[in-house]
This record gives structure tokens, C-alpha cells and sequence, in this order.
């Protein structure tokens, strides 16, 4: 079997955490070609289990829309038996509607590969794995990268162009607006330090931020502080936000709701610092303290 797997492209270069995940899931299946569009295929070729690289360098791909990548893609589809993409905002965007071209199912978020038509994906918050067997002919899949481990970066995969109708002409690149950060990205980062609404204002987020900082960490909140306005939405963590799967997350205020559970419960160490002992949050923590953040988040900060 052969799977095409479609490279995650940011900033014109290809984001190679999220995409080294995707080809770790996809080589499961088979033999992985890696579509890489709107940057330069070097970095990607190095990923273990990439057999070749297809790189389509039209203007039309520079910008990722959704429909020049999806009529790419589904040209270049006949050989496949399996199209995958990790979870991250591209593949939710593209793989969608190369689906619906093909006149087939998608599967999306999966998280573990039974076997080359059976998968394993999160439900009802997280509460719950539903397993899925497909009888499409060709089987689409958005992997849920926090469930993966990275492929290497010892391969020497060959490199060729990929070409395809080009600019479909339904949608059209306004611009980017990139929020500048000297951080490590959200979905990506070995620590992460959140706030919920415990912090209690977009003012003394500043703590949490500066414990982060001293870590090195990303900073994620709750729904409930994206909300309140006390953080930017592209810090969420949960169900409806980002899924984050660190070695390490500090929960500071974080009563644990549900949805918010199924954005982080896969991280390797857990802590909770809330003052409500009965928080639900302490019973998918490692290590738990109750206490007054705004006491222990500052001395924590000048401990460390």
C-alpha cells in the first residue's frame, strides 16, 4: 500500500514536528510520499520512512489555501490507497474537502492504526475511543499528533516536482497575521504553563507568563480565561482549542472541566496548583498543591 501524506507548511517552511508525526503514523500504512507545497523539500527528505518527496512550488500553493491543495491532492490521489495530514489546522482545513472530491469518508483526529482500514479515534470529549473500519477504496486520515512519536531525521528520501491545475480560483490570499513570539509553539512545546479563570484577569496573567518564561515553556489557558478576555484565543487548550501532550504541564487555576481534560490529559507529568482541594483537575494530576496561586506561582517563579 501507498499513503500520500501531506506536509504541514508554516511560514514557507515545512513545521517539521507536526509533519515527522504525521509520517511516523502514516508509515503504519505503507510506503510514505510527502507532499510538500509552498516550500523547499530538503528539510522533509531527512524525515525517517519518507520514501520520496513531492514538492509543488506554484505560486497557487505558497499561501495553503484549502482548494488549490485539495484539487492538488486529489490529482495526484490514483496511486494511493491512503491520504493523510496531522490534525493541525491545515489538514482539518484541506483534507475535508479532498474527501468530499473523492466522494468519500473522512477520519479525523485518529489516534492509533489498527490495522490498513480499522482506526482508533477520541469521541465525547475524550471519554470514550470509537474504532472505525472504513470500506472506502481510498481512506482519508487527520492524525492527532500528540499520540505519536516523531519520526527521525536520518533519511535521504528523493526529491521530485509535483505539478497541478493550479489556482482553482475560489478563494484568493488576503494576508497573515502572525502573532510574534519568542516562546516555543503551543502544540509543540515540552512544557506548557495554563491558566484558567482562577488567574482572575488578563493583568495578572503576567505571573503565569513569567513562570513560564523561567521555564521555557508555552503559555496555554482555559475556555473559561480565553473567554473571561484574561488570554488570546490561540492559547486554548481543549476540546475546542489545541491538544497539547508536553513532558510537562503546570494547570494554575484550572478547576479540570471536562472539555478541558481532553485537550492535556496526555501529558507525561501533570501538575495542579488550585486552592479548591475538591478541584476535579487533582484527579488526573501527578503532583497537586492546594494553595493560592498568586502565593505559589511567584515563589515557584523565584525558587526556580
Amino acid at each position: 500500500m501507498a499513503v500520500l501524506c501531506l506536509a504541514d507548511v508554516a511560514g514557507g517552511a515545512v513545521a517539521l514536528d507536526a509533519t515527522a508525526k504525521a509520517v511516523s503514523a502514516s508509515a503504519k500504512l505503507g510506503d510514505v510520499t510527502l507532499l510538500v507545497c509552498g516550500a523547499r523539500g530538503e528539510e522533509a527528505a531527512k524525515i525517517d520512512g519518507v520514501a520520496r518527496v513531492l514538492v509543488a512550488d506554484d505560486a497557487a500553493y505558497a499561501h495553503g489555501l484549502a482548494e488549490n491543495l485539495a484539487d492538488l491532492i486529489v490529482s495526484l490521489a490514483g496511486g494511493y490507497s491512503h491520504i493523510t495530514a496531522a490534525a493541525t489546522t491545515t489538514g482539518k482545513n484541506v483534507l475535508p474537502r479532498v474527501a468530499a472530491l473523492l466522494d468519500v469518508m473522512v477520519l479525523t483526529d485518529v489516534t492509533s492504526v489498527v490495522d490498513a482500514d480499522t482506526f482508533q479515534r477520541p469521541v465525547y470529549a475524550g471519554n470514550a475511543i470509537q474504532t472505525v473500519r472504513s470500506k472506502d477504496e481510498k481512506k482519508v486520515i487527520t492524525f492527532r499528533t500528540s499520540t505519536f512519536e516523531a519520526a527521525g531525521s536520518g533519511g535521504s528520501a528523493a526529491i521530485e516536482a509535483a505539478s497541478g491545475a493550479g489556482d482553482t480560483g475560489l478563494s484568493a490570499f488576503v494576508e497573515d497575521k502572525v502573532a510574534e513570539s519568542d516562546r516555543p509553539e503551543l502544540t509543540s512545546a515540552k512544557i506548557v504553563v495554563s491558566g484558567g479563570r482562577g488567574v482572575g484577569s488578563e493583568e495578572s496573567f503576567a505571573i503565569i507568563e513569567a513562570l513560564a518564561d523561567k521555564l521555557g515553556a508555552a503559555v496555554g489557558a482555559s475556555r473559561a480565561a480565553v473567554d473571561s478576555g484574561f488570554a488570546p484565543n490561540d492559547w486554548q487548550v481543549g476540546q475546542t482549542g489545541k491538544v497539547v501532550a508536553p513532558e510537562l504541564y503546570i494547570a494554575c487555576g484550572i478547576s479540570g472541566a471536562i472539555q478541558h481534560l481532553a485537550g492535556m490529559k496526555d501529558s507525561k507529568v501533570i501538575v495542579a496548583i488550585n486552592k479548591d482541594e475538591e478541584a476535579p483537575i487533582f484527579q488526573v494530576a501527578d503532583f497537586g498543591l492546594v494553595a493560592d496561586l498568586f502565593d505559589a506561582v511567584p515563589e515557584l517563579t523565584e525558587k526556580l
